[in-house]
């Protein structure tokens, strides 16, 4: 079992930055992907963010891509999400994800979700 809190999330105007965490704890937390995913209102959850386990290879939804930047800290059990150049379309809840790679990236349910945290950009 796998257990994921997230923090960091908050207000910011256009054009601002937040920088998002979510700590695991758990057995083998430090070795699966982790990812990002995030819900608008009225909107399907959908995939933001992914970091392999070593850290060695990212991906990022291309509505981010360039403004969003995500890392991890093995030693922590953290990751992050370093959103910059923040939009009102940006304006979600947030939720942090751990599984398999091919999971995060791909159609399968994800395992392992957080409480999620919300993100309010005013325009």
């Amino acid at each position: 079992q796998v257990q994921l809190v997230e923090s960091g999330g908050g207000l910011v105007p256009a054009g601002g930055s937040l920088r998002l965490s979510c700590a695991a704890s758990g057995r083998t937390s430090s070795t699966y992907a982790m990812g990002w995913f995030r819900q608008a209102p009225g909107k399907e959850r959908e995939f933001v963010a992914a970091i392999t386990w070593s850290a060695t290879s990212t991906v990022y939804a291309d509505s981010v891509k360039g403004r969003f930047t995500i890392s991890r800290d093995n030693a922590k059990n953290t990751v992050y999400l370093q959103m910059n150049s923040l939009k009102s379309e940006d304006t979600a809840v947030y939720y942090c994800a751990a599984d398999r790679w091919t999971v995060l990236t791909g159609t399968q349910p994800v395992s392992y979700w957080g409480q999620g945290t919300q993100v309010t950009v005013s325009s």
